[in-house]
């Protein structure tokens, strides 16, 4: 809850009180919170005891989990948006304003400049995490990642709140915004499935997996509870795997698909960790479906995972 209340705080000082000419600083910073934030994640994981053999034993299966769930997610996402919400999947690259916008975020290296500091971040973060000693200063960031989301959340919302227009737009959709929720859900669930399939997990167990639509925390202390350490690992792996890759493949689809499509990848982390490169890819519009689908999403990640324990 807190999250949502600070970003729209950040709504409130962007279309308000912000000035313009702080508008890349403002840029800068998203970036370094970012950067920060995968950093954290990074180093979480090389820091989980066992990780090395973790990642050689459940490797294969928690990508298949995080993989299929994506593409299947972003299929449905992709065609469900064509066919009910063609007024705003078209390319908004044709739109003046956003291009002008676009080529001055292009100035400070755009997508190109975020994908490097995800991947430098995530390598360095592991090697932080895997070290034999103790860093104070990486144990102090993975201890307040929170505040650095936190403030992360603060400098997207005064990007958002700097579009003119947005909220008016929004309310035309009415029930249409759960049109994107919904495809994630049911392309994930069906990856899952698949991925149970492939990789010997009984059919309720990867329905459970990939029902933490990138939530990876919550969903894998959840399943570990269920159905023990060794799903509890791959369901937090899969997960966290899908939030990392989500920054890869949001640029992607950007291009070659339509904006509405590239919050399917990032699930239920479409509200925060993965906002930046959103803003960055897509507009102002997406942004705040983003922000929609993933408050609907979270809210889901508990529901969908003791439905499919309850199967188990």
């Amino acid at each position: 809850m807190e999250i949502l209340v600070v970003m729209c705080v950040g709504v409130l000082v962007g279309a308000t009180v912000f000035p313009d000419s702080l508008k890349k600083a403002n840029s800068t910073l998203t970036l370094v919170c970012t950067g920060l934030l995968i950093f954290s994640m990074g180093a979480m994981l090389g820091g989980r005891e066992g990780f090395l053999d973790e990642l050689a034993q459940l490797g294969l299966a928690s990508l298949a989990f995080a993989v299929l769930p994506i593409v299947f997610s972003t299929a449905a996402v992709y065609f469900l948006s064509r066919a009910f919400m063609s007024d705003i999947t078209k390319r908004h690259a044709e739109d003046a304003e956003h291009e002008a916008a676009r080529e001055s975020v292009d100035a400070d290296g755009g997508e190109g400049v975020m994908i490097a500091i995800a991947v430098g971040a995530l390598a360095f973060g592991v090697l932080a995490g895997l070290a034999p000693f103790d860093l104070a200063p990486v144990d102090f960031l993975v201890a307040h990642s929170d505040w650095v989301l936190l403030a992360l959340m603060f400098f997207v919302g005064i990007s958002v709140g700097g579009s003119k227009g947005l909220i008016g737009k929004i309310k035309q959709y009415h029930v249409r915004v759960l049109i994107i929720p919904f495809g994630i859900v049911v392309g994930s669930v069906a990856g899952g499935l698949l991925a149970a399939v492939l990789c010997g997990f009984s059919l309720p167990v990867g329905g459970a997996i990939a029902s933490g639509l990138g939530w990876y925390s919550l969903s894998g202390v959840m399943l570990t509870q269920i159905a023990g350490a060794q799903v509890g690992s791959v369901t937090f792996l899969a997960n966290l795997l899908r939030e990392l890759i989500s920054f890869f493949t949001i640029p992607w689809i950007a291009r070659h698909l339509n904006y509405p499509t590239c919050i399917a990848p990032a699930g239920a982390t479409s509200e925060d960790t993965t906002l930046p490169m959103m803003i960055r890819c897509t507009n102002g519009e997406t942004v705040v479906l983003s922000v929609v689908n993933g408050v609907i999403c979270s809210a889901l990640v508990p529901v969908l995972i003791e439905f499919f324990h309850a199967l188990m």
